[in-house]
């Protein structure tokens, strides 16, 4: 994880109303990258990428993963935070993150 990138990723969310709240990592961050962050739940996973989301324009809160390396790419659901498939959601929206980001290595 470099800390630039995501210093710059994190400050341009937070600029447009964007709140973190997952951190995503392959292995422990370090802790500046925790720092960054803030005092959001990190989670072990299989890509480093963080989830942000905003206030609901429609009633359903939007959600957005951001990929934490080099290559610029998100994905965004808008869901409803009380529906009992939330997290099947968000998870389902990891694995074709991670899918996206494979895709363009090759």
């Amino acid at each position: 994880m470099d800390k630039l990138v995501i210093a710059d990723i994190f400050d341009t969310y937070r600029k447009y109303g964007w709140i973190p709240r997952r951190l995503l990592a392959i292995k422990r961050p370090p802790t500046e990258i925790i720092e960054i962050a803030g005092e959001i739940p990190t989670f072990e996973a299989d890509i480093d990428a963080a989830w942000f989301s905003r206030p609901p324009s429609d009633g359903n809160v939007a959600w957005e993963i951001r990929y934490l390396g080099n290559t610029a790419y998100a994905l965004l659901e808008n869901v409803d935070e009380n529906d009992p498939t939330f997290e099947e959601r968000l998870s389902d929206a990891q694995t074709r993150l991670k899918a996206a980001i494979a895709s363009k290595r090759n």
